[in-house]
């Protein structure tokens, strides 16, 4: 049951709310080691990528998904190289502490909008949050609030926010496949898991594109930073 649950919460945040990601995140944390739940979750996560794509696919800015997928990319060598070499070390309280600054950082731009305003677009901060999404994407699954955050920062339409993040993340965690395999942490039993837990992951899809049509841009983006904060400080005190 709590498996279906936060399969549901994969398509939910893929297709309207990325800050729920933090449920299946938590969930598949408590019911596998922490480090194999990488890789339990991965083929769903995938497959939640390719239903948003297909739902928003005419909705992406290319231009930010080629702006941070380079280095997000080397971001996830980074993450499965520390995965290989410290596979004891909790890395959730040092992801919470990272998306907490972003998530303040914001939330201090949205209340002064002259501070730093051309910052996020410059290709210094978009080479530093792809890399920055990349690591914590292979190390935890919970890149959706930074990714989040960074498409909050540079002014995206909900509809662009969803479609952008769709391709990217598509993209990203496909490039994790070989990565979690060599690690040994996609393996026989969990893909068996994985296509039960399919048609929970489809009805989370439909479910948050008809949550996020019926929400005003303004609320979307307030619950994009709630969403950054709750998950920063669960990751804090994970």
């Amino acid at each position: 049951m709590l498996a279906t649950l936060a399969a549901v919460g994969i398509g939910v945040s893929k297709s309207g709310l990325p800050g729920i990601s933090l449920l299946h995140v938590v969930v598949f944390a408590q019911l596998f080691p922490p480090m194999l739940s990488t890789g339990v979750v991965l083929p769903m996560l995938i497959v939640g990528d390719v239903g948003a794509v297909l739902l928003f696919r005419r909705h992406a800015d290319w231009h930010q998904v080629w702006r941070t997928l380079p280095p997000a990319l080397l971001g996830v060598v980074g993450g499965w190289w520390l995965m290989g070499h410290f596979r004891e070390m909790r890395f959730h309280p040092v992801i919470g502490g990272v998306v907490l600054g972003l998530a303040v950082v914001q939330l201090v731009r949205n209340w002064r909008p002259d501070l730093y305003q051309r910052a996020p677009h410059t290709l210094a901060f978009a080479w530093g949050i792809g890399f920055l999404a990349g690591v914590v994407t292979m190390l935890a699954n919970a890149a959706g609030p930074v990714m989040g955050l960074y498409l909050l920062a540079v002014g995206l339409p909900k509809d662009a926010f969803v479609g952008t993040s769709a391709w990217f993340f598509l993209i990203l965690n496909v490039s994790k496949v070989p990565f979690s395999a060599q690690l040994g942490l996609i393996q026989g039993d969990s893909l068996r898991l994985n296509l039960i837990l399919i048609p929970a992951i489809v009805v989370g899809l439909f479910l948050g594109k008809a949550t996020m049509s019926r929400l005003p841009q303004r609320l979307f983006d307030t619950l994009i930073i709630g969403f950054a904060f709750v998950a920063a400080l669960r990751l804090l005190w994970h």
